[in-house]
């Protein structure tokens, strides 16, 4: 392990360009839901179930990490595999946009895009994390780093929302582009942005693997050569042996647990539009408002909080969160308007100032996960604790659909929607006894120099 001969640094600008691709391929979403409804003609819950085949490529996301850190493709294990996730990313959009004719045809292209994005993630977040992990690193580091990414998803997002509602501002109204030049066109146009993803792999300064099909030696950098090469199988037993560390594990169980609690956010959906009569115009206010607020809360977690315990910025936005979820209930009950605040005007305020406690919430877990990953395994690892998390919002959401469904909460019924909002809210109180699982190593700073905590420097 001594004589790995590490790489240049890879610079951060490149998983930043992959999370401002990832915000800017939601000028899409509208034009993927008028093309199933629309164009193809398929029932709500067809759409429902259509769409919903692009979460898959998500839940796998270990072995994408596994490929990159075992398997170079010629010759590079990041580089290699951006640039294809790139130019598979833009084949699929452009599949989209040429050729989509069935609710199959459809599925197949989602999927495609989706496992190119998710694997481009993968490569992006191992990057961070060996940036992360280098002597000398703190926390403060990971912050700003996961919070540089994230700021760059934001920023894509906000792009998106507003370029999608303000390009063709004659319209004056959300879909414009959609509905000027039609959903195939906002594919097309949606296929140009994977290809940043290509340009910036093109940019890594990484070095060539110097025998193909084998990983470099723990500690090595991205694409470093080693007379120590692993292949693929001792990686996976290393990778088997990291994970059963209590100080692996038991984070791991927290991230699932703290996203796996119910929503609400489906049915309040359902209520602002059928019951509110919320138009498609304050529906896109709302998502821009909501971007701006995430770009926001990155802000405010990379200058105010990120030298500050996780544990203790986990707990205090849960408890704020909690406080402010219920604010939904004014909305529910129409008090906001008692206080003189119209719907509008009150679920605008209430978007910016959830979306932005939400946003300083989520940050930690992707520092926590940064921390705890070992060398030699980071993206497979940081990929595995993001696949948990992933996990964790699908049941969350499950769990939340089923709630509605049990308390009869429909798309004309919201008789006992204040009841749902209320449990939903308050369900995410109880991860709150879980934070004990979290080693005290995460709220360390690494000693300059030093490898991380005592665990760490013992597994390599």
């Amino acid at each position: 392990m001594t004589d790995c001969v590490p790489s240049p640094p890879l610079p951060p600008p490149t998983p930043a360009a992959v999370y401002l691709v990832q915000g800017l391929l939601g000028l899409s979403r509208l034009a993927v839901f008028t093309f199933l409804k629309d164009n193809l003609g398929l029932a709500p819950a067809t759409v429902a179930l259509v769409t919903s085949s692009g979460y898959a490529p998500w839940m796998i996301k270990p072995v994408y990490g596994f490929l990159s850190d075992a398997v170079p493709l010629f010759g590079y294990r990041r580089r290699s595999y951006l640039a294809i996730c790139g130019l598979l990313g833009a084949a699929a959009w452009t599949g989209m946009g040429l050729c989509a004719d069935s609710a199959h045809a459809v599925v197949l292209l989602l999927v495609l895009g989706s496992a190119s994005t998710a694997c481009a993630d993968v490569v992006a977040d191992s990057v961070v994390v060996q940036l992360v992990r280098r002597p000398g690193s703190t926390m403060s580091t990971a912050g700003s780093l996961q919070s540089l990414c994230w700021a760059s998803a934001s920023a894509g997002g906000i792009a998106s929302a507003y370029f999608r509602r303000a390009w063709l501002p004659r319209c004056g109204a959300v879909g414009s582009l959609v509905g000027d030049y039609g959903p195939r066109i906002v594919f097309l146009l949606t296929a140009a942005f994977p290809l940043l993803v290509t340009g910036a792999a093109l940019a890594i300064p990484e070095e060539r693997v110097r025998a193909p099909g084998v990983m470099a030696g723990a500690g090595a950098g991205a694409g470093s050569s080693a007379p120590g090469s692993r292949s693929p199988s001792p990686q996976a037993a290393l990778l088997w042996g990291i994970g059963r560390q209590p100080s692996i594990f038991l984070p791991a169980i927290f991230v699932f647990v703290w996203q796996a609690t119910p929503t609400a956010d489906t049915a309040m959906l359902f209520f602002e539009t059928n019951k509110l009569g919320f138009t498609p115009d304050v529906l896109g206010e709302i998502r821009l408002v909501g971007a701006l607020a995430s770009l926001a809360g990155v802000g405010v977690y990379n200058f105010l909080l990120k030298k500050t315990p996780l544990r203790k910025i986990l707990l205090w936005t849960s408890l704020a969160g909690v406080a402010l979820g219920l604010t939904q209930l004014m909305l529910v009950t129409g008090f906001n308007r008692t206080l003189g605040l119209s719907d509008e005007l009150f679920a605008l305020a209430d978007t910016a100032l959830l979306t932005v406690l939400g946003q300083v919430a989520f940050m930690p877990l992707l520092v926590l996960a940064a921390r705890i990953c070992p060398e030699g395994v980071e993206a497979t690892l940081f990929a595995t604790l993001m696949s948990i998390l992933n996990s964790g919002m699908f049941v969350g959401n499950a769990l939340g659909s089923g709630l509605t469904a049990w308390l009869g909460v429909t798309g004309d019924n919201f008789d006992r929607l204040a009841l749902l909002v209320t449990l939903c809210t308050l369900s995410s109180l109880l991860p709150l006894p879980l934070l004990r699982l979290l080693p005290e190593e995460v709220d360390r700073e690494r000693p300059e120099g030093g490898e991380g905590g005592p665990e760490e420097r013992k597994e390599s």
